[in-house]
């Protein structure tokens, strides 16, 4: 089989090896006062020639070649590449001066010939600005050139948050109460991801909270307050109600505080259950989760209460019920044990294979353990589950603590 002849360098070759180095910023960040790194131009570019073979067997080819790639020079030009001829003896065309290296000569002629004189011009105009104001940036915008451009009309405002920060580290407010003219907090929050690489520029370490990241942790990391997730109850003895009120939202600080006189406490992850769960006297139960179960877990009054959690019967659900016990060691599983599995069992389904605990919980007791185990194994079945809102009510009602006596 004939193999194809290999592709010479073209004009068009030589703009794409360009336009990567234009992709990746390097253009632009060249154009920035000077890092003590090697400078980018004249910068060599990858010359794909002809071979002696070629010479001699397509020497029409090569000789058109070279004209093409003469005509797109900055010889014929005025802007562009330069080429390197060197005298090349073969012993059929004789000696010719053919193309033996490529480059660049400078920023100038690079940007002429991607067309990018004018946006160079506008990053030069932003970087100025940029530096002039906050000079701390000249690495970010050394990282990330093509930044400055995409985020163009954005900078007067940027720079103003900066600013505030700075003035005002960890301000201790909402968004909304940032007072920086003409920054709105949708503005803020739009850009948290960007701001956050910004602010971890130009503010010291102790405005930092580094154990906070991510557009989610923003508010943590900077110093600004979050609303306050809510915890969903409901109070299962009507003796208990808030004056009538039997099904409440609190925020997280606020169900901190509020210390109901229960003795139990009952913990389930499905809305359904929380809402379904029957009356007991002196207990309460805690759903839905918004607030996340490790914040939950370490609200203190928790451990002057006897604490019950219903979770799946999976390897997931006795993961969490082991993180529950990380911090309420006497929690006790409410539902998760082997009786309940097998009397429900046309209702299992399959834990989902990414949601497997790779591991062996060390707080379980020897019967969760052995049940535990008996899942992780499929000894049962293929990824057996059953989840907690598949388990029929009646059977929780008969299966509620002794002490929990219901009041229906």
């Amino acid at each position: 089989m004939k193999t194809q002849p290999r592709a010479w360098t073209t004009p068009e070759e030589i703009r794409r090896q360009l336009q990567r180095h234009w992709d990746s910023g390097a253009i632009l960040a060249a154009r920035l006062p000077a890092d003590g790194g090697e400078p980018l131009f004249p910068l060599a570019l990858r010359l794909r020639r002809p071979t002696a073979r070629d010479i001699t067997e397509r020497f029409a080819e090569v000789a058109a070649w070279v004209r093409r790639l003469r005509n797109g020079s900055r010889d014929a030009l005025g802007h562009g590449y330069v080429i390197e001829f060197r005298r090349q003896g073969n012993r059929v065309q004789g000696s010719n001066e053919l193309p033996a290296a490529l480059s660049v000569p400078d920023a100038e002629d690079a940007l002429r010939l991607l067309g990018r004189r004018r946006d160079a011009e506008r990053f030069d105009a932003l970087a100025a600005e940029i530096l002039a104001r906050q000079p701390r940036l000249a690495h970010w915008l050394r990282r990330r050139p093509l930044k400055v451009l995409e985020h163009e009309a954005s900078w007067p405002r940027l720079l103003a948050v900066l600013e505030h920060f700075q003035r005002h580290p960890r301000p201790g407010c909402y968004p909304r109460q940032l007072a920086i003219p003409g920054v709105d907090t949708k503005f803020i929050e739009a850009r948290r991801g960007l701001l956050a690489t910004l602010l971890d520029e130009v503010l010291p370490a102790s405005a930092i909270d580094a154990e906070a990241s991510g557009v989610s942790g923003f508010n943590q990391r900077f110093g600004l307050r979050s609303p306050s997730p809510l915890v969903r109850l409901r109070l299962l003895d009507p003796a208990l109600q808030v004056q009538g009120l039997s099904d409440l939202s609190l925020p997280a600080e606020q169900f901190a505080r509020f210390r109901p006189a229960v003795e139990r406490v009952f913990i389930t992850e499905n809305q359904t259950n929380g809402l379904a769960f029957p009356e007991v006297p002196r207990s309460l139960v805690v759903f839905g989760l918004g607030y996340g179960l490790e914040h939950l877990v370490r609200i203190p009054w928790l451990r002057e209460v006897e604490v019950h959690y219903w979770g799946d019967i999976d390897t997931h659900g006795f993961g969490i019920l082991d993180r529950v016990r990380a911090t309420l060691p006497e929690a006790r599983s409410l539902l998760m044990d082997e009786a309940t599995l097998m009397a429900h069992r046309p209702l299992w389904g399959e834990e989902p294979a990414d949601k497997r605990l790779g591991h062996t919980p060390g707080r379980l007791t020897d019967d969760e353990l052995a049940l535990f185990t008996a899942l992780r194994d499929d000894r049962l079945g293929e990824r057996v589950r059953l989840e907690q809102e598949r388990i029929d009510f009646d059977w929780l009602r008969q299966r509620l603590p002794g002490a929990c006596r219901t009041t229906d």
